[in-house]
């Protein structure tokens, strides 16, 4: 359920961030992802209009009724003035706990 949740707002943190810029042709730069149904997963990647995203999520008590998910991340991009901006985020049993230099504390 947290890992629908997590891919439901990260399309939607995406898609509002894709409709607030003006729509250029941008460039996969770098791709990479690792994921084998088994267990934990990771994936990262990088765009040409300095769009970064990485996650790694990792299998806790794999097997027993405690089984959960631990997802670790950050994403990076530049706004329409210019100004980039980080969200390094951990998701788990604490919930989802973002972090950046322009987050409230």
């Amino acid at each position: 359920m947290m890992k629908l949740m997590l891919v439901v707002s990260s399309i939607a943190l995406l898609l509002a961030l894709a409709s607030a810029r003006p729509q250029n042709d941008v460039e996969v730069l770098e791709y990479e992802s690792e994921n084998t149904g088994l267990g934990g997963y990771k994936f990262s990647y990088k765009l040409s209009d300095g769009t970064s995203r990485t996650e790694e999520g990792v299998v806790n008590n794999a097997g027993t009724d405690n089984e959960s998910i631990s997802i670790r991340g950050s994403v990076t991009w530049v706004a329409p003035d210019g100004q980039t901006y980080t969200i390094n985020f951990v998701a788990d049993e604490n919930g989802f706990q973002p972090e950046g230099a322009h987050l409230p504390k």
